[in-house]
């Protein structure tokens, strides 16, 4: 698992070692949940290891590191334990949204490993049982992700109140933003305002900003709101658009998933809603039914969308370093905080 950004000021350490401490909660429930389903039944502890499974796989950790990161960048005690919990939850709510995401997209690979439900389905024509292997793969990665997901509420409904309030702003929009996915790919709508809401509600906002005002929030520290919105929508941007890159031009073997997925899936990325507004073969593509998937990519490498998405990179990652310049910020956070931006919009997986 690669950190967020390398912790070498005091900041940057204390948050590592709440990460740390995280770890060791995740492990610990997801621990105590296969010991008290295993007493049940060897078949319930299925989805608790469909879970385990991928937590465990590794991952860039990015929305605990942030909620760490807002949490004490608003003062917070690195003792407490309530930035734990909730750094435990905005993880196994992003463990949620990848099964999902994954039986969704019908992606095979995550964190370099099989899908949830592909493992499920290979199981079902292994050993020979009942019923169709696909419904059967897919509905047991459901109820997987379904778990994951009470263990984030479980976590979450200990929060204080602002916090909470956070967290159900978190869930609703990341869910909502995943639907217009869904509802936008099957219509092959090219509407780039949509786009880049849709990018901003499933990605930006509950990647980076609204861990960063949960953490905040934690402590009762109201001053640093309009500081984490700016900073937070900014880079939330840059990093749904370097996610766009790594999925239309990066190596699988780096990322540890399918890339190509997002064309594939007739997705209306901010990337691809770019190339739209550049091309008119782009947006034809786009719009037809049955997409050509080898000529939309070979049309928006021909464009050189690729230049200009780095260009709006560059450009939102100094927007997200204004937004701390004069922010009631210590010094210390302000450069933690510039570094993790850097570190978000400029990574390879």
């Amino acid at each position: 698992m690669a950190p967020v950004a390398p912790p070498t000021g005091r900041g940057a350490q204390a948050r590592a070692r709440i990460l740390a401490r995280t770890e060791t909660r995740l492990d610990a429930l997801l621990a105590a949940e296969h010991a008290q389903w295993a007493g049940v039944d060897a078949r319930a502890i299925a989805p608790v290891e469909s879970v385990g499974q991928l937590v465990r796989a590794g991952g860039k950790r990015l929305r605990p590191a942030f909620c760490a990161a807002g949490f004490l960048a608003a003062g917070g005690e690195e003792t407490d334990t309530r930035v734990v919990e909730a750094a435990a939850a905005v993880e196994l709510l992003h463990a949620f949204a990848l099964i999902h995401d994954d039986v969704i997209d019908d992606s095979p690979l995550r964190r370099g490993e099989p899908t949830a439900h592909v493992r499920a389905i290979e199981q079902h024509r292994a050993l020979g049982w009942h019923g169709e292997a696909r419904r059967y793969g897919e509905g047991v990665a459901v109820l997987a992700g379904d778990l994951a997901l009470s263990y984030a509420m479980r976590l979450a409904q200990e929060l204080p109140a602002p916090a909470r309030g956070v967290w159900g702003e978190l869930v609703t929009e990341m869910i909502v933003g995943q639907h217009l996915d869904v509802a936008v790919a099957a219509e092959g709508v090219a509407d780039t305002r949509l786009s880049e809401y849709i990018a901003n509600a499933k990605s930006g906002r509950y990647s980076i900003r609204r861990p960063l005002e949960l953490g905040a929030a934690i402590t009762g520290n109201t001053t640093l709101a309009a500081t984490f919105e700016a900073y937070g929508t900014a880079l939330g941007e840059a990093f749904q658009l370097r996610d766009d890159l790594i999925d239309a031009f990066g190596d699988a073997d780096v990322a540890g998933k399918p890339v190509g997925a997002d064309a594939e899936n007739n997705k209306m990325t901010l990337l691809m809603s770019l190339a739209v507004g550049r091309s008119e073969r782009v947006r034809d593509l786009v719009s037809a039914g049955g997409r050509d998937e080898t000529a939309l990519r070979a049309e928006i490498a021909a464009i050189d969308v690729r230049a200009e998405v780095e260009r709006r990179i560059d450009t939102l990652v100094d927007q997200a370093r204004e937004a701390l310049a004069n922010a009631p910020l210590p010094q210390e956070w302000r450069e933690e905080l510039a570094g993790m931006a850097v570190a978000v919009a400029y990574r390879d997986k």
